[in-house]
């Protein structure tokens, strides 16, 4: 049986096990309630996104075959074009009245302070993708639904590959003036290796084809990514964010 003062010790352990996700969470919440308060880039970017799809569709013949075979090439280039409005903001809002300076004095870690605002953005970016595919469908004629369990889970995986290196280099150009320039500058050559794997299993996933053996390579590719880059990101913020 242990005795009380044990039981007394352990009790501060469990709670501080608990306060990094606590401190991520509450960071992601303070994010999402600021964007969902003004929805400047959550606007912005569902309205590129669906202005893409729209401006795509009248270059293309929605029922050429042709679409089939680059269906999910479009997907993720839409993806990640309108996901850079949404990284973007997510160090530069809190530029202002030295916010940032405020959030790093205060007791919460860098890995925590990474984590929740990856958190938000990935939660965001979900959101807009969610919205954009039913656009896709009925602009070129493509029944996305026929595999939705699949594709949401590459959907997953790939939007963590991005919202993670997203987020990093967000931190680390925040200070810069031509941010706005830098930030794809810098994701999107990192970002092919995971942009190809998913796009090679959503077009697949898109024509309605189950997965096979072809599409193995590429999934491992992803959850392999979303591993290195998670943990580079969480060891390096610290050096980005404080110096």
């Amino acid at each position: 049986m242990p005795t009380t003062e044990a039981i007394a010790e352990s009790v501060p352990t469990r709670q501080a096990a608990f306060l990094p996700m606590r401190q991520i969470l509450t960071i992601a919440g303070k994010d999402l309630r600021s964007e969902f308060r003004t929805k400047e880039a959550l606007n912005a970017a569902v309205a590129f996104s669906i202005v893409i799809l729209v401006l795509f569709s009248f270059a293309f013949d929605p029922t050429s075959d042709q679409v089939q075979e680059f269906s999910g090439g479009l997907v993720w280039l839409v993806f990640s074009f309108a996901g850079t409005l949404v990284l973007n903001r997510s160090f530069s809002r809190e530029t202002q009245n030295d916010c940032l300076d405020g959030l790093l004095a205060a007791p919460v870690s860098a890995a925590a302070l990474f984590l929740g605002k990856t958190l938000a953005n990935y939660t965001l970016l979900m959101m807009i993708e969610f919205v954009s595919l039913p656009v896709f469908g009925l602009f070129y004629n493509v029944r996305w639904a026929r595999q939705i369990w699949p594709l949401v889970g590459v959907l997953l995986l790939g939007t963590w590959a991005l919202t993670v290196i997203g987020t990093f280099f967000s931190a680390l150009t925040v200070n810069l003036r031509i941010r706005e320039l830098m930030l794809p500058m810098l994701v999107y050559p990192l970002m092919i290796p995971a942009l190809m794997a998913a796009m090679t299993v959503t077009t697949t996933l898109l024509n309605g084809s189950p997965l096979g053996a072809a599409e193995a390579f590429p999934i491992r590719m992803l959850v392999a990514f979303d591993i290195v880059f998670t943990m580079l990101s969480i060891f390096l913020v610290d050096t980005v964010l404080v110096g």
